[in-house]
C-alpha cells in the first residue's frame, strides 16, 4: 500500500477518534436529544418503533453489502458517523421535552446513500442515549424515524436533484445539509403535535406552535451546518480523492444511482 494512502487513512482515523473522544469526555451535563426519554405516550412510542424498524433492517442489509464490495471505505464510514455524532451533540434547549441541534446526517447520505446512513444515525442516537443521556430507548423509534430515515432521504434527494439541475456541487451539498436538518425537525414537530394536540386547534395548531418555536433555533443551526458540510466536503475532495473515486462521487465520476 502506498505511503500517501496510509497517511489519508491515518488522518481519517485520527479525526474519527478525536471527535468521538471530544464528545464522550465532555464535562457538560447532558439533558436530552430530540424527544426525551419517556416523553411520548406508550402507544406513540411503540408506533414509531414499528415504523422505524423496517428501514433499520434495510440499512443493515445495505451496509453489509457495501462493506463486502468496498471494504476500503470503512474509515470514511467511521468519519461520517463521527461527524453526525459530534454535530448532533451540540444541542440548545428548545420545546419542552426536546432540544435543537445540527444533525450531521447529510454527509453520510451523500457518501453512502440513505439506507446506510440510517444505520449510522441510529448508532449515533443509541450511543448518545446510553453514554451521555441524550434522548432514550423508548423514544429511539420516533427520533430514529425523523433523523435516521426522513433526514437522509431528504438530503440525498436534494443533493441528487440540485446537482443534476445546477451542476454546482457546493449548492447541492449546502441544500442537502440544510434541508435534512429542517426536515428532521419538521417531523419532530409533527410527532409532538400528534402526541400532544392542542386542546382547541388540534394537531395542526400544535404543529404550528412546535414548528414556530423550533424554527427560532433550527434555521440558523441548519444554515451553519450547510456551510460546515460544504467545507468538510471540500476537505474530502482534496485529501480523500481515492476513496471518493471508489464511491464514484467525484465530479467527473458522479454517481447517478
Amino acid at each position: 500500500m502506498r505511503i500517501n494512502q496510509w497517511k489519508r487513512w491515518g488522518t481519517l482515523g485520527a479525526i474519527a477518534l478525536g471527535t468521538l473522544f471530544t464528545v464522550v469526555a465532555s464535562p457538560q451535563p447532558a439533558m436530552a436529544m430530540h424527544i426525551s426519554e419517556g416523553f411520548l405516550p406508550f402507544g406513540w412510542a411503540v408506533a414509531w418503533w414499528l415504523g422505524f424498524l423496517p428501514f433499520l433492517g434495510w440499512g443493515l442489509w445495505s451496509l453489509r453489502q457495501h462493506i463486502k464490495v468496498h471494504p476500503e471505505s470503512t474509515l470514511l464510514l467511521a468519519l461520517a458517523g463521527a461527524y453526525a455524532f459530534v454535530l448532533s451533540s451540540l444541542k440548545l434547549p428548545s420545546v419542552t421535552g426536546s432540544c435543537s441541534h445540527p444533525t450531521g446526517i447529510a454527509l453520510g447520505a451523500i457518501l453512502f446513500r440513505p439506507p446506510i446512513t440510517t444505520v449510522l444515525a441510529t448508532l449515533v442516537l443509541l450511543f448518545q442515549a446510553l453514554l451521555i443521556a441524550h434522548g432514550g430507548l423508548t423514544t429511539l423509534g420516533a427520533n430514529g424515524f425523523s433523523m435516521a430515515v426522513v433526514g437522509p432521504w431528504v438530503a440525498w434527494g436534494l443533493y441528487q436533484g440540485l446537482w443534476r439541475v445546477s451542476g454546482k456541487g457546493a449548492i447541492a451539498i449546502f441544500a442537502a445539509a440544510f434541508g435534512a436538518n429542517m426536515a428532521t425537525y419538521a417531523l419532530t414537530s409533527y410527532q409532538l403535535a400528534l402526541a400532544f394536540p392542542d386542546s382547541v386547534g388540534g394537531v395542526s395548531a400544535a404543529f404550528a406552535k412546535f414548528a414556530t418555536i423550533f424554527a427560532v433555533t433550527q434555521v440558523p443551526l441548519s444554515l451553519s451546518e450547510g456551510f460546515l458540510t460544504v467545507l468538510v466536503w471540500s476537505w474530502l475532495t482534496t485529501y480523500c480523492r481515492a476513496e471518493l473515486r471508489v464511491l464514484k462521487l467525484l465530479p467527473e465520476e458522479r454517481y447517478h444511482g
